[in-house]
């Protein structure tokens, strides 16, 4: 329960949508950024892994700008993983790509939590994706759970016909 702690205090990191990278930094102090506020004296060597870990370590001399969007999430990706929090929140993060890009980041972020180990909870409206991705998918409507339970029970046993519409065509 963290309802009583102040939010720079939670181990919970997020990935934005838009990426909400720093336009005027380095990829390098982008995801360093985290580390330096924190006083961390490793901070250069923690931003170095953590693009090691997303593949973007022979970009980190670029700025923003400079990359695609695709490589621009994997550097907001570093950049939330950098601080090896408990619990990472993505929200939409491949909401921006084409599906080309989309299908390569799933196989991605895949690859990178189960390196890292951390709790990933995935915001998305892609069906499909959140079917691909998901070892447990909750289905909301207006702020209430429907249905809680692995893509495989969600797909075959729809709770209510809301959570059949939602997954749609899949099912």
């Amino acid at each position: 329960d963290l309802t009583g702690s102040r939010s720079y205090e939670r181990p919970v990191n997020t990935v934005f949508q838009s990426y909400a990278l720093f336009p005027h930094l380095t990829i390098r102090d982008n995801v360093a950024f985290g580390p330096k506020r924190r006083g961390q004296a490793d901070a250069a060597a923690l931003a170095e892994d953590a693009l090691k870990l997303v593949q973007m370590d022979h970009l980190a001399a670029r700025k923003p700008a400079q990359l695609s969007g695709g490589q621009q999430q994997r550097v907001a990706l570093a950049r939330a993983i950098v601080n090896r929090p408990e619990v990472l929140l993505l929200d939409e993060p491949l909401g921006a790509l084409d599906l080309k890009l989309r299908r390569q980041m799933q196989v991605e972020l895949k690859r990178i939590q189960t390196e890292v180990g951390l709790t990933f909870i995935h915001v998305t409206h892609d069906q499909e994706e959140a079917m691909t991705m998901a070892s447990r998918i909750a289905v909301m409507s207006e702020g209430s759970f429907l249905q809680v339970g692995a893509p495989s029970e969600i797909y075959e046993t729809p709770a209510t016909r809301f959570v059949a519409d939602f997954i749609g065509n899949v099912n």
